[in-house]
């Protein structure tokens, strides 16, 4: 089943891209979510399989200003994770979690994919990726900038501009952005999966989907909707 949404008229205009005329496939996920972590293949292979529709990441925001740590949220990440890596098969760091001074805060790194979109919209999924990949695989500290600007670097992205981006009122505000364009569509979980399509919303996965199942829930909307 799929849930038709909308959205105020203020926050629409927002996004020029929920003016268009083509089909959009709209991913929420947060780089620190796992199972958006998870979800990395699934919306890859989605994203492949639709190469005529427009394609669009938003921030969730899953813990942004996050205070928790590993001490408080330790023990539950850890069976979390695994039964994460149990269905998707993608690898997990849990060294991680031996950091108890570890702090969940999310924004930055969402932030740091909204820095890679304004630079060059054509890599914000795979930035995005990377970003994931940087915390889960590799334990990097999503909380500095170098590690953001290590990526950029090896996205080819100028690091002088992508700092002075990062660190911008401008990007802050475009980021809160998102996460508000997230609220509003009344996403409630991550990774989640809207199509805009003949000039409405529909939710067709609020959860960790296969893209299988998310190609024939797409196809039916479109369909219903010709």
């Amino acid at each position: 089943m799929f849930q038709k949404l909308t959205l105020t008229l203020l926050l629409a205009m927002s996004f020029s891209w929920l003016q268009a005329q083509n089909p959009v496939i709209i991913y929420i996920g947060d780089p620190m979510c796992s199972w958006c972590y998870g979800f990395a293949p699934e919306i890859s292979e989605l994203k492949d399989a639709l190469p005529d529709y427009e394609f669009k990441l938003v921030m969730g925001g899953l813990r942004p200003g996050g205070t928790e740590t590993n001490k408080d949220l330790g023990e539950f990440l850890a069976h979390h994770w695994k039964d994460v890596e149990k269905r998707t098969n993608q690898p997990f760091n849990y060294d991680i979690l031996k950091d108890e001074s570890l702090v969940y805060d999310t924004e930055p790194a969402c932030r740091a994919v909204v820095v890679a979109r304004k630079m060059n919209p054509e890599i914000e999924l795979d930035f995005f990726k990377a970003v994931q990949t940087a915390f889960y695989v590799d334990g990097a500290n999503m909380r500095s900038v170098e590690t953001f600007i290590s990526i950029a670097q090896d996205f080819g992205l100028d690091t002088t501009e992508y700092k002075k981006l990062f660190e911008s009122e401008d990007v802050r505000y475009e980021t809160n952005a998102d996460f508000q364009l997230s609220s509003e569509m009344g996403v409630r979980g991550f990774p989640s999966v809207v199509i805009r399509h003949d000039g409405q919303l529909f939710m067709v996965a609020n959860g960790y989907t296969s893209s299988d199942d998310l190609i024939k829930t797409i196809n039916k909307v479109v369909g219903s909707n010709e």
